[in-house]
């Protein structure tokens, strides 16, 4: 087990109708007066909107409110964002919604409390000092934003999607009531599953050593989102598996996963592009590509692979090679993600990327020469190349 440093100071308040507590909880948090931030229609027509806003209103807290986060959030909304906090005085952010809206509040946070356009950190030009704080009522259990350090933004000059993590931009609580997720197309709940089981694959395979603790924390998550997810397929209002995976989706990406590992996280880079180019569900993307990038990459270490298809797949192991098992659990995964009507290919997902746009992707994923990606396998840009013409 290498060294590690947990760190998950956001409050979760957790339950039915607990949105209803928002307002107290900005208070508690020192708020004057705060941005609600959120999506698209869903959230007015829900009535959850008006909820919110007035809980706010009950605890005295003015508000301004600014709507139209798409999935992959815009960097030019985030400006917006900065410009309407900065002329009614803004010094909380709440953002009501999902990830993307998360990632796009906490963009503003970084730029407003830095004074600086905000793709100058995405960029990797400089460092933020800091971030305006942030609550989240959550409404789509997936990314795991509102208990993680990172976000994700969509420069639409040059459709570059950047991530960024700093401990600054962590949530300082967030609302999960399961209940706000029962309404959820099946085709976001399934794509949201996948994001959750994948932020703690991408942790789980790493060649660290003596992390039988962490690697059961993370293979049980996964079994359990693995069935909840399946439950959702036929019963999309079952309110104990909507807690469940929501539950999940924080703790995947909090950290807790990742504990004395080193983890890989290509799977992501290389769906990033993806969800760049194509504008493509995340979690459907990753699921699009996983098997290509495992079936590349699984003989750096096959026993990891074999771990992962018996403790979590439930594959006998018998005698069978390391090798064997591994191929075994790569085809079980996208079996699995066949099952709940997820794609296994990009022709699957939808797109057909030309060689002259998967070049493309890979140069915009090494940041045009300036790194590498994946930790079990360290990937150039001709690797990643590879792999999209693999995932087609």
């Amino acid at each position: 087990m290498v060294n590690f440093e947990y760190y998950a100071p956001t409050q979760v308040v957790f339950g039915k109708d607990t949105e209803l507590q928002t307002g107290k909880l900005v208070k508690e948090y020192g708020a004057s007066k705060v941005l609600v931030h959120y999506g698209g229609s869903s959230a007015k027509k829900s009535g959850l909107l008006d909820r919110v806003c007035a809980s706010l209103g009950e605890a005295g807290i003015p508000y301004v409110t600014l709507g139209g986060v798409v999935p992959n959030p815009r960097l030019s909304l985030v400006r917006e964002g900065i410009a309407l906090c900065k002329k009614e005085g803004v010094d909380f952010l709440l953002a009501v919604g999902g990830g993307s809206v998360i990632d796009s509040a906490k963009a503003i946070g970084y730029g407003l409390f830095n004074d600086c356009d905000p793709w100058l950190f995405f960029d990797r030009q400089t460092q933020a000092k800091g971030c305006t704080p942030l609550g989240a009522v959550l409404t789509i259990a997936a990314a795991g934003s509102e208990m993680s350090n990172s976000c994700v933004i969509t420069n639409e000059d040059g459709w570059l999607k950047r991530g960024y993590s700093t401990n600054y931009a962590r949530c300082r609580f967030a609302v999960l009531n399961p209940e706000l997720t029962c309404t959820l197309p099946a085709y976001q709940t399934a794509s949201g599953c996948v994001d959750i089981m994948m932020h703690s694959m991408e942790r789980f395979f790493s060649h660290a050593k003596g992390t039988e603790l962490t690697d059961g924390i993370c293979e049980s998550l996964i079994r359990t989102v693995m069935k909840q997810a399946k439950v959702l397929r036929d019963d999309p209002s079952n309110y104990d598996a909507r807690a469940d995976v929501m539950w999940a989706s924080s703790l995947s990406h909090n950290g807790l996963t990742g504990c004395g590992t080193t983890g890989d996280w290509a799977t992501h880079q290389i769906e990033h592009e993806l969800g760049g180019m194509f504008d493509v569900a995340h979690g459907a993307g990753l699921a699009a590509v996983w098997g290509s990038w495992a079936r590349y990459v699984y003989q750096e270490e096959p026993e990891k692979f074999a771990q992962f298809a018996v403790n979590v797949l439930d594959i006998p192991a018998g005698k069978k090679s390391a090798e064997d098992l591994a191929m075994e659990g790569i085809c079980a995964m996208e079996d699995y993600f066949r099952s709940i009507h997820m794609p296994t290919s990009l022709t699957e997902l939808g797109i057909s990327p030309t060689d002259a746009q998967i070049e493309d992707m890979a140069q915009k994923c090494m940041h045009f020469g300036k790194r590498t990606i994946g930790g079990f396998k360290v990937l150039k840009a001709e690797d990643v190349v590879k792999i999209y013409h693999m995932a087609k």
